[in-house]
């Protein structure tokens, strides 16, 4: 239950790792690293999870995180990424302290909250997807060049500011204990003892953890995730707002109303609106 640790397994001892994830469904497997990674979602869409903020991905989407944030993708779609994974010294001990790197150095030091990127020029997600085709040489020279381009780039936290990578071992398993089971079973209802008890803790003693730990309260948190599943099926289905409501564990139509509009800034047939898709289903 708790995150896997993950570090890339570079046999030839380069590094950093570029890879294309291409799958059926991209299963949720909370984990974290010592590494940066940069991922661009090239086909599919599903949900992003980065410490305690749950958004919909959609193709284009790009994001740096910082070493030791734990993160997943989850989709029950086919999704394609090209993913980036490199090490703070991958160009050698000291070299983004070298004044001409400035900018670089700023936007890694961002990452440790996660950056994600609004819409980049075309060459620039073209330069990112092909990393993974490149040789080592050209590779290198390719990231660093990313680096540069995105520093100058416009980009915005993933996380909230009450959010910090990487707490203590203890901290986190329990958090990723509790996020594992929510993402599982927010769209039923959720009992406080309950989720208190998954951690060995009082009710009371749970709720000054979760708020201390994530920045959040355990509401908000799950209300983040009920509003993305309603995204979802607000864009992928013909469901009545109703029906989209209920399925995404709102029992009550004015309280989904409130809580989608306070965080999508729309309303959720605004957002059906402004998000239609190619297929729409009944289901």
């Amino acid at each position: 239950m708790k995150p896997r640790y993950e570090r890339p397994g570079v046999a030839d001892g380069s590094t950093f790792l570029s890879f294309l994830r291409c799958e059926d469904s991209f299963d949720f497997a909370w984990h974290f690293h010592s590494e940066y990674e940069l991922t661009l979602i090239t086909a599919g869409s599903g949900t992003r999870y980065v410490g305690t903020t749950v958004e919909r991905y959609l193709p284009g989407d790009l994001v740096l995180l910082g070493p030791e944030l734990p993160h997943t993708y989850a989709s029950a779609q086919r999704s394609e990424a090209a993913v980036t994974q490199f090490r703070h010294d991958f160009l050698g001990p000291g070299f983004f302290d070298l004044p001409q790197f400035g900018a670089i150095r700023r936007l890694l030091g961002g990452s440790s909250r996660g950056l994600s990127f609004g819409a980049v020029p075309p060459e620039l997600s073209a330069a990112i997807a092909a990393l993974p085709q490149l040789g080592p040489a050209d590779q290198t020279v390719r990231l660093l060049d990313v680096l540069a381009r995105l520093a100058t780039a416009a980009s915005t936290p993933v996380t909230g500011a009450g959010y910090a990578a990487a707490p203590s071992i203890v901290v986190r398993d329990r958090v990723d204990v509790v996020c594992r089971h929510l993402q599982e079973t927010h769209t039923e209802p959720v009992q406080l003892e309950e989720i208190a008890a998954l951690v060995h803790l009082t009710p009371t003693s749970f709720s000054r953890f979760f708020r201390r730990a994530l920045g959040c309260t355990l509401t908000d948190y799950v209300n983040q995730l009920r509003v993305e599943t309603a995204s979802r099926l607000l864009t992928t289905t013909s469901l009545p707002i109703t029906d989209v409501a209920t399925r995404s564990g709102f029992r009550n139509l004015a309280n989904f109303n409130r809580r989608f509009r306070e965080l999508k800034s729309m309303r959720p047939t605004e957002y059906r609106a402004a998000h239609p898709a190619a297929t729409l289903s009944a289901r």
